[in-house]
């Protein structure tokens, strides 16, 4: 479930070539603060895969909500 939330945020992931230095930014919206930028387009989705990743993680440990992407909701259930 969780890989497949991964694949669904990034899908809708909005690059653009900055036009300042014409590096690439990468942004998911539904993912607050979750952004990137280098030199390559590869290299940009490469480091937004990665902030996706350690902003999953971040707010599952911190038990903060995650937004529903394409129907694939992340629960933290307590277990003991």
């Amino acid at each position: 479930m969780l890989l497949e939330y991964i694949q669904a945020a990034l899908r809708r992931a909005k690059y653009e070539i900055l036009p300042d230095d014409g590096s690439y930014y990468g942004e998911i919206i539904e993912c607050a603060g979750v952004y990137a930028n280098a030199k390559t387009l590869e290299e940009c989705r490469e480091e937004l895969r990665e902030v996706l990743e350690e902003w999953v993680l971040f707010r599952v440990h911190k038990n903060l909500q995650l937004p529903t992407i394409d129907g694939i909701a992340l629960t933290v259930k307590e277990v003991a």
